[in-house]
């Protein structure tokens, strides 16, 4: 019997996705969402974007004062609008906001990664509403991200940033689970809510914060799902590739499968998968950093997780809007690091 591709070739004739931060989806360039934001380049693909509904995908309005942890990173120096907001975060204590590490470490136009500095950003507190003289915008005294962070590699995407004083708006902090808990909470089916001021593809932004609620899928089921994805993505090139070199069948197919099982598996033990089984539930460009919560029984909420990326759209840019899930920090994990470093700048 000839061997063929099966799931491989299928896949490469249907959607396939690549992978980005939540944020990077939507600039088509090697900018990070500061540099997008502070560019003027986000007011200006929104000024040419289609008015069909911007929100976290699949998501609706939120309440007046719901999810009153949540806060909004915004350029310094500028009126708070959609188009100055860059990232989300959540507080977790009075003067500590924890977000991404690709909020606030990114690439720059020529491939180099750089710091964004506490001087350059605020962050918007007490407010849902993306608008000048909402909430209270506080100045960024430091700001530390993950140390086993790097840039190009979807792992370790957390980091801390220290208010230069507490919020003067009404505010409350979200609490965190500890790695036992928080293997409790990431089991299939668990239900989560991702908020944001998040897009869809193609959109204009939404002043208004957004949820969604959406659940914990089992990590290997969205692992394996995205290798099929990234394995259609290679098999043009490689088939391409196979046969420039002139390699047999036999020897293709012994390369290929060394290939597929040398490549490392997007999500690690370190990322929550969260979405729907049907799709066209998910965070998109501008909730990075933002919270993934878990209602408890009590009807109190705790951190699970932090928006980290997702999937692109075929065009290139923003987000598939119909992804199955993305991927969020699991915060368990870096329990002991957050109490560390918060221990260590009083």
């Amino acid at each position: 019997m000839k061997r063929t591709f099966p799931i491989v070739l299928a896949l490469a004739l249907s959607t396939a996705t690549g992978l980005a931060l939540a944020e990077d989806t939507v600039t088509g360039k090697a900018d990070g969402p500061f540099g997008f934001a502070q560019s003027g380049q986000k007011a200006d693909r929104a000024a040419k974007a289609d008015t069909a509904g911007a929100k976290v995908i699949g998501g609706e309005l939120a309440p007046e004062g719901a999810w009153p942890w949540q806060v909004a990173l915004v350029v310094a120096g500028a009126p708070v609008s959609t188009d100055t907001q860059f990232c989300g975060g959540s507080l977790v204590m009075d003067t500590w906001v924890l977000t991404a590490a690709h909020c606030v470490h990114m690439e720059d136009d020529d491939g180099s990664y750089y710091d964004v500095e506490p001087g350059q950003f605020e962050v918007l507190v007490g407010s849902n509403q993306l608008a000048p003289g909402s909430g209270d915008v506080v100045p960024v005294e430091a700001i530390f991200k993950h140390p086993s962070y790097i840039g190009y590699v979807f792992d370790y995407d957390i980091a801390l940033i220290k208010l230069a004083r507490a919020p003067n708006a009404p505010y409350q902090t979200i609490e965190v689970p500890d790695a036992e808990y928080g293997d409790i909470l990431n089991q299939q089916g668990v239900t989560t809510i991702v908020t944001g001021w998040g897009l869809q593809d193609g959109a204009l932004p939404s002043p208004d914060l957004r949820q969604a609620e959406i659940q914990i899928l089992d990590r290997e089921t969205c692992n394996a799902a995205m290798m099929e994805a990234k394995a259609a993505d290679a098999v043009d090139g490689f088939i391409y590739a196979a046969q420039t070199m002139g390699l047999g069948e036999d020897d293709s197919f012994e390369i290929w499968d060394e290939l597929v099982a040398r490549a490392p598996e997007p999500l690690t033990e370190n990322l929550i998968c969260s979405g729907t089984f049907e799709g066209g539930k998910t965070s998109c460009n501008g909730d990075s950093g933002g919270p993934l919560v878990v209602p408890l029984e009590d009807g109190s909420y705790i951190q699970a997780g932090i928006v980290s990326w997702g999937l692109t759209a075929l065009s290139g840019y923003g987000c598939e809007e119909t992804a199955l899930f993305s991927a969020y920090t699991d915060v368990s994990k870096f329990v002991p690091w957050l109490n560390e470093v918060i221990a260590a700048n009083p």
